[in-house]
């Protein structure tokens, strides 16, 4: 049976913290936080940089900017409560999913798709008051998170990271598309190098919860095809990602260098898998460099082109 959420109070009037602290880890979990923010820098440097090579300034284009980043980040925080709605079934049987409040029953689900709606109805709207591209990529990537993604691929095909991975590298370009036309060379680039990026991050998780995807009957690559081809895939994918460093010149020499010495260790690091003998602590030194790589990689798009090193 579930439960509506609410704010408790103590008979003295005051606010219950321990119910309330409860509420708050519910909304993190529902909203996928950190999931969220990794998303919403990659739509900030998608303007920043567009912005930049369109010789525009962020404090003239401050109600845009805000447009953009909140607009975004709420259709995403709807995609992902969506998500959550859909899979509360693969949550109750995955551990690291079961404190959900979908799972737990704090929260109805029927309160869960509403706001997971509502959310994706007003995101999708202020983006409307940036621009009709921007709107439409952001569009593209709800689409493919919560229908290609979530509720039809996921379960049935190992191809679901590839779907995936689309509606996480549109990101950029909606950044971008609020200020010119993505048609550029940059936002292309950001694209593809999320796109390949997500790929081997998703399969490092994967392995890591093999035990859980199995049990909760998620096509998985690791799950249908085992540790050794997901091992071959997750080189392939990072050994793309050598060259795109070079197609973002207009950056310059500091940022090809500093990527370029990335994309090696991410390889090396994947090479090392193919001699490992402890799977688990490799898949997660691999998420953990994947998560640390992109990061690092978007703010050093930020900070090469920042006034004072131009």
């Amino acid at each position: 049976m579930t439960k509506e959420i609410e704010i408790s109070y103590n008979e003295n009037g005051t606010i219950d913290n321990e119910k309330t602290g409860t509420l708050i880890a519910d909304l993190k979990s529902l909203f996928k936080a950190p999931v969220l923010i990794a998303n919403a820098l990659p739509v900030f440097v998608g303007f920043w940089l567009a912005l930049h090579f369109t010789g525009g300034s962020l404090l003239a284009s401050s109600k845009l900017f805000w447009l953009t980043i909140i607009g975004s980040t709420v259709l995403m925080g709807g995609a992902l409560v969506l998500n959550n709605w859909y899979d509360v079934d693969i949550d109750t049987v995955m551990k690291r999913t079961q404190k959900r409040p979908t799972v737990t029953g704090n929260m109805s689900l029927k309160t869960v798709l509403g706001i997971g709606i509502s959310m994706s109805a007003i995101g999708m709207v202020m983006l409307m008051f940036t621009t009709m591209e921007a709107a439409i990529y952001a569009f593209v990537g709800w689409f493919t998170y919560v229908i290609m993604y979530t509720m039809w691929t996921k379960r049935k095909y190992t191809l679901n990271t590839v779907i995936g991975s689309v509606s996480g590298a549109v990101t950029p370009m909606i950044g971008w598309a609020a200020i010119a036309p993505s048609y550029h060379l940059v936002p292309i680039m950001l694209f593809i190098i999320l796109f390949i990026w997500q790929m081997p991050h998703t399969f490092a998780i994967a392995m890591r919860k093999y035990n859980e995807y199995k049990a909760a009957n998620v096509a998985m690559l690791p799950v249908v095809r085992g540790f050794k081809m997901t091992k071959r895939q997750m080189f392939v994918y990072i050994a793309c990602l050598l060259p795109l460093p070079f197609y973002l010149g207009s950056l310059g020499m500091v940022f090809i260098v500093l990527a370029t010495l990335l994309n090696i260790g991410f390889l090396a690091m994947s090479i090392q898998g193919f001699f490992t003998k402890d799977d688990d602590k490799w898949a997660f030194a691999m998420f953990l460099y994947s998560v640390n790589y992109i990061a690092i990689l978007f703010m050093l798009m930020i900070a090469v082109t920042l006034p004072i090193f131009q």
